[in-house]
């Protein structure tokens, strides 16, 4: 099994087909926006940036899947998927355990360095509550179904993490 995903991280249609399931998703994360009309909060526009960062680990791993450039995507890619991971549990508490205590930010603060907010309002603007369930599919609503993306994401990460560490039989 590590042989086959370090041999499938070394080429190209590995790196873009994860690359074409994270544009999907935040297809989808836009379509539910704009065309569904749900507000964004916070917490989902930081998921979404982890989203993101993901996709651009599978570009990463797409322009050169053969160099120590894959070593940068892989990392990436780990780093995204945890932090995604880690926004989604805390997004799904936020919403099944609602308290004054526990909420979300009023707006998103991004480094002064990287204000996407600015950049692409409609994108990474954030206007709803973090409490509130806006959406529901087969009994999960939007963060916990995050929460099964980015934990297949971080899986698989890491075991493409460790077949790059892991000597195949000769």
């Amino acid at each position: 099994m590590f042989q086959f995903l370090k041999q499938s991280s070394q080429g190209r249609s590995a790196w873009l087909l994860m690359a074409l399931t994270a544009l999907i998703l935040e297809s989808i994360a836009l379509y539910f926006q704009h065309i569904m009309q749900l507000q964004p909060c916070v917490m989902c526009i930081y998921e979404r940036v982890a989203l993101f960062g993901i996709l651009i680990a599978a570009l990463l791993g797409a322009i050169a899947p053969k160099t120590p450039l894959r070593w940068l995507a892989v990392l990436l890619w780990v780093y995204s998927a945890w932090q995604g991971l880690r926004l989604a549990w805390d997004h799904t508490m936020m919403q099944l355990y609602p308290s004054p205590f526990n909420t979300c930010e009023f707006f998103v603060s991004f480094p002064s360095w990287l204000p996407l907010n600015n950049w692409l309002p409609t994108v990474f603007e954030a206007y709803g509550d973090c409490s509130m369930k806006q959406w529901e599919f087969l009994t999960l609503d939007m963060p916990q179904w995050l929460i099964g993306i980015f934990a297949a994401y971080l899986l698989i990460a890491v075991l493409v993490l460790v077949s790059q560490i892991v000597r195949g039989k000769k």
